[in-house]
């Protein structure tokens, strides 16, 4: 199985993107994403998948790789006052452009 696909991506309406893909994983890590996934049901009260629970990690993975000035305005550390910030992009500019990174276009 070592066909090379380009995987399938989304701009979502909300400013996020949709990436399809397949991994292989040893089951140990498919163990701690089943724990992973009942802690996170436990906290929201329903059931939750794993897709659900890969998604909730990789979204907190990226967050903390996040260059400083990507940081959404309740995380990102307080600049100086003699910093000037540059004006955020809208959600659906930073899905496209991401995606164009991804896929090589940009």
């Amino acid at each position: 199985m070592n066909d090379r696909v380009t995987p399938v991506m989304h701009a979502l309406p909300d400013g996020e993107a949709e990436l399809t893909l397949v991994v292989r994983l040893p089951w140990e890590d498919i163990a701690r994403l089943g724990q992973e996934a009942g802690r996170l049901a436990s906290q929201m009260q329903r059931p939750v998948t794993l897709d659900e629970a890969v998604s909730h990690r990789l979204r907190r993975a990226a967050a903390h790789a996040r260059p400083a000035g990507e940081q959404p305005p309740a995380v990102a550390p307080a600049a100086p006052a003699s910093v000037s910030s540059l004006p955020a992009r809208p959600p659906a500019e930073q899905a496209r452009q991401a995606i164009d990174r991804i896929n090589g276009t940009a």
